[in-house]
């Protein structure tokens, strides 16, 4: 679901990129009850928002020849009576070691994938003021074009909400928001499965229509040999997929480095993203950004399942579960010394979503692990 702060990008007039937001007052009681912790951050991170753009470098980031990796395979299919305890412990093994892996058996229609392709294709067909005039800019909403400093394309990009339905009868995306919606699903009952294997609280349980976002990014960025080039910026998510239509091979940016991944025809790749880090309590590795398409592989459609800006983002401590009467009364009257206790162990302060979505998006030095000025410093 689409966070009720970002309004539709179809029918809308006249927007423009959106000034630097006003960082939210309203913390997310779901996703965090630790109100103050990381305070220091958020203002170093408002203030490191308004620098010049000058400051930025280009997206164009260069890297030495590297051979092409296969990601773990992970399955959805019944194996067993264990098949679910199968998953799970794929799913930690991959998720804990390197941030992604490629999923089978996920009931996704090549079909549906191959339509939205089309319609995709048919929507980077469009001229570049009909783009702009149909999507327009409202951050991370709408259409973006790159240019490098020569006048030449490094590619272009569009960020879609859940309708991604155009006011046109020259454009149909029907498709598009269709598989959208299935790999929204997809993620959700990943990032179930991760919660429950990492042993935190998973806050997209709870009900309520802006508990999560999913955007739709589709780019026609390629990248030349292992020259990794993004067009639209980074956003932080919970986890990110891609249907793989045919085989192909990607770049990703993960804790270990660039990484050139080689995926199999109908499969879905999945990366865990910066917010999932973070709610592991750094327990799980994860990728920074999309994965970028190598060259000749065609364009990327890839979902994030993310969250509504005024979230806060916070370690979601493991919680300790079927304790005896003799236990619950122990701790409750050691609530504070126990919580004081959980506090310590925290990797991560507390963070503003808003303000890291701003940073990251726009900032173009990716050399250091955005994540590291909000790391808790013992």
């Amino acid at each position: 679901m689409a966070s009720s702060t970002h309004r539709s990008l179809y029918g809308a007039a006249g927007a423009t990129s959106a000034p630097p937001p006003t960082p939210s007052t309203q913390p997310n009681n779901l996703l965090s009850t630790t109100e103050g912790v990381g305070a220091d951050a958020d203002a170093l991170s408002r203030l490191l928002n308004r620098l010049p753009p000058s400051l930025a470098l280009p997206t164009r980031r260069r890297v030495g020849p590297q051979p092409a990796t296969c990601p773990p395979v992970v399955s959805f299919a019944d194996r067993s009576d264990d098949s679910a305890n199968n998953i799970m412990d794929d799913l930690l093994s991959s998720a804990s070691q390197l941030g992604f892996f490629q999923l089978t058996n996920h009931s996704i229609p090549s079909e549906l994938a191959k339509s939205a392709e089309s319609e995709a294709l048919s929507l980077l067909d469009l001229p570049r003021e009909r783009k702009e005039s149909l999507f327009p800019k409202d951050w991370p909403l709408g259409y973006e074009g790159e240019e490098d400093e020569e006048g030449d394309g490094l590619g272009e990009s569009f960020c879609l909400d859940e309708s991604c339905a155009a006011e046109s009868s020259e454009l149909s995306l029907v498709s598009v928001r269709e598989l959208t919606q299935a790999l929204e699903k997809v993620g959700l009952r990943i990032v179930e499965l991760l919660s429950g294997s990492v042993g935190f609280e998973n806050p997209l349980e709870k009900d309520g229509p802006d508990r999560l976002c999913t955007f739709m990014w589709i780019s026609s960025e390629d990248s030349p040999g292992n020259e990794m080039m993004t067009s639209g910026g980074f956003y932080p998510y919970i986890v990110g997929l891609q249907y793989q239509i045919r085989s192909s091979k990607s770049l990703l940016l993960a804790d270990s480095g660039r990484v050139l991944v080689s995926t199999q025809a109908d499969s879905v790749l999945v990366t865990i993203g910066d917010i999932a880090q973070v709610w592991s309590n750094g327990k799980l590795k994860k990728v920074r950004g999309r994965a970028i398409a190598s060259l000749g592989e065609g364009i990327s459609m890839t979902v994030l399942v993310t969250l509504p800006l005024e979230s806060r983002v916070a370690p979601l401590i493991p919680k300790q579960t079927n304790l005896s009467e003799e236990e619950e009364d122990h701790n409750n009257i050691n609530d504070e010394e126990e919580e004081e206790k959980e506090t310590k162990k925290m990797v991560f302060n507390s963070f503003s979503f808003e303000d890291y979505a701003w940073k990251v998006y726009h900032e173009r030095l990716h050399l250091k692990d955005p994540l590291d000025r909000y790391r808790v410093v013992t």
